[in-house]
């Protein structure tokens, strides 16, 4: 009777666990198809153009840019002052920046220099120019006309904050910085350096990298002599080697209404 009335018990205990398992799946089973249907009911609403809302500055003037600014506050007297500039069109000033990448192996690989163009857009806000070969080089595989660069040109607003965030965030990111050289100036007032990695620049996403490659920039001023462009760069806040502290622009903020 004992043996009978114990196995009666887990009998029941099984039937039981089976039991509400099944009920718990049927449960389950109901819930995941509700969230099915509630996905695909969700999947028919419109799409909504977020590029179409004004932005919280919609309306304002824009702002000058920063470094502008500081050197029409600031270097401007500063130059003149240390060079005896009587005339003010003789005081230097900055023109334009030219970024220059040369890409040699897309030559083999044209989808190389499509990631170095886009690169140079996130980095500029402007887009690329790619440049062709002039002549044709059989050592290298070269042809006349073959695209093997990219380079931008900028000028005005675009000009002044580039350098302001070249001088402030890119600078000291690169690796084993000591500053920048002094003798690359080309003797008419233009300075033209050379950068390793494109991966200074914030913009750039290290994990979307797919090649490292460098790129020389060169900054035109109208100076006529390359000690008036040192000085005017080194004003404007360019980190050269030698200084035991450099220069920080600081801009004189307006006053409130």
């Amino acid at each position: 009777m004992a043996t009978k009335e114990k196995g009666a018990a887990k009998g029941g205990a099984k039937g039981g666990a089976k039991g509400g398992a099944k009920a718990g799946g049927a449960k389950g089973g109901a819930g995941q198809k509700g969230g099915k249907a509630g996905k695909q009911a969700g999947q028919g609403r419109a799409a909504v153009d977020f590029t179409k809302r004004d932005h919280a500055g919609a309306g304002l003037p824009v702002a000058a840019p920063r470094l502008k600014a500081h050197y029409e506050q600031t270097v401007r007297a500063q130059l003149a002052t240390q060079f005896g500039f009587t005339n003010p069109h003789q005081i230097p000033t900055l023109t334009k920046i030219v970024i220059n990448c040369g890409v040699g192996e897309a030559v083999k690989q044209p989808k190389l220099l499509d990631v170095v163009v886009e690169e140079l857009a996130l980095i500029t806000g402007q887009k690329p120019v790619r440049r062709k070969a002039k002549k044709s080089v059989a050592n290298f595989g070269l042809r006349e006309g073959q695209e093997i660069g990219a380079s931008v040109t900028m000028r005005g607003a675009r000009m002044w904050e580039f350098l302001d965030r070249f001088v402030t965030v890119a600078c000291p990111r690169i690796r084993d910085f000591r500053g920048l050289g002094t003798k690359s100036f080309d003797g008419r007032g233009n300075y033209t350096l050379g950068i390793k990695e494109q991966l200074i620049f914030p913009e750039i996403n290290y994990d979307m990298v797919e090649q490292v490659h460098g790129m020389d920039i060169t900054f035109v001023t109208t100076a006529e002599k390359d000690a008036h462009a040192f000085a005017l760069l080194h004003q404007l806040g360019m980190p050269f080697r030698g200084d035991d502290k450099p220069v920080t622009p600081k801009v004189a903020q307006p006053s409130a209404a």
